[in-house]
């Protein structure tokens, strides 16, 4: 869970796809809770309320046997970063409950775009042509998923598409922090401040759960935790354009909770939205990559 120095790509690319893996498993695990599979279905913010208490007392246990060093915060930077973030998760739980899991996971994955247009006025970035073509080009396929016609809109694509926005949001505000403190120092902060809102957002809404559904939103904070763990040290192993097109094994692993689970199986639509989606992202993120790569060396773009 912390960032050591050594780099090693093949175990970057594992560590990202556990990840993804991880990652994904929140989302069935939500959509299970959202549901009526297993007692009266929670409110999304109940869920994200699980989320960020068992990923803090996992985070907290570790802290606990391994006593790391920890910076003092920057909590308004936190509160602004975790705000967003907690609204982003609530609103793609929401959305699953509804949409199918690869559906919500490929428009999540419109985040990026997000962050880079709102780093425009929120960190002063300047954005060349080639970025806003992958936004575009990523804008594009999210239109074909959210399927905008009568007879096949999904109104509650929309959540999935405000996650993304919000997700966005957050990933400007971590821009800000990781240069400030250390991974493992940013997680507990984030999940500690995220369990005080969803503490008092979940007072409205909530429901004794069953027995089952305390399991499974343990699992959704547990998995989210080893998600955040494992993406952290696979960063930390290789450069960011390397580890970024693994990042989209999130998609297959939605994909394949779908079908063996709720029996459904993505359709023409779903792939040729989530394709162009990913194609942008990715153009994105190779963009990225050659930024950094030319203020390491000095070199234009």
């Amino acid at each position: 869970m912390f960032a050591p120095k050594a780099q090693n790509p093949a175990l970057a690319a594992l560590l990202i796809t556990c990840a993804c893996a991880f990652i994904a498993a929140t989302t069935l695990f939500a959509k299970a809770l959202g549901t009526d599979q297993f007692g009266t279905p929670l409110h999304p913010f109940q869920i994200s309320f699980g989320r960020f208490l068992f990923a803090f007392l996992t985070l907290s246990t570790v802290a606990l046997v391994v006593r790391p060093t920890l910076q003092r915060p920057h909590l308004g930077l936190h509160l602004a970063r975790t705000t967003s973030g907690w609204a982003g998760v609530t609103l793609m739980f929401a959305s699953v409950a509804y949409i199918p899991l690869a559906d919500a996971t490929a428009i999540s994955f419109l985040n990026p775009v997000f962050g880079m247009i709102l780093a425009i006025p929120l960190l002063g970035e300047r954005v060349g042509k080639w970025r806003w073509l992958a936004a575009a080009i990523a804008l594009v396929g999210a239109m074909i998923l959210l399927r905008p016609t009568p007879e096949s809109f999904q109104p509650a694509a929309l959540l999935a598409l405000g996650a993304a926005m919000a997700l966005g949001l957050e990933l400007s505000f971590i821009k800000k922090l990781t240069g400030r403190e250390g991974p493992f120092s940013i997680l507990l902060v984030n999940n500690a401040i995220g369990l005080c809102i969803a503490g008092i957002a979940v007072s409205f809404v909530w429901i004794s759960p069953s027995g089952t559904q305390w399991v499974l939103m343990a699992g959704v904070g547990c998995a989210m935790a080893a998600a955040q763990a494992c993406f952290v040290n696979g960063m930390a192993r290789a450069d960011a354009s390397f580890v970024a097109p693994f990042s989209y094994a999130t998609l297959i692993f939605a994909a394949l909770y779908d079908i063996a689970f709720y029996g459904v199986i993505p359709d023409g639509i779903t792939l040729l939205g989530a394709g162009i989606i990913i194609a942008g992202a990715l153009l994105l993120a190779l963009r990225e990559g050659r930024q950094v790569k030319s203020k390491t060396t000095g070199r234009p773009l």
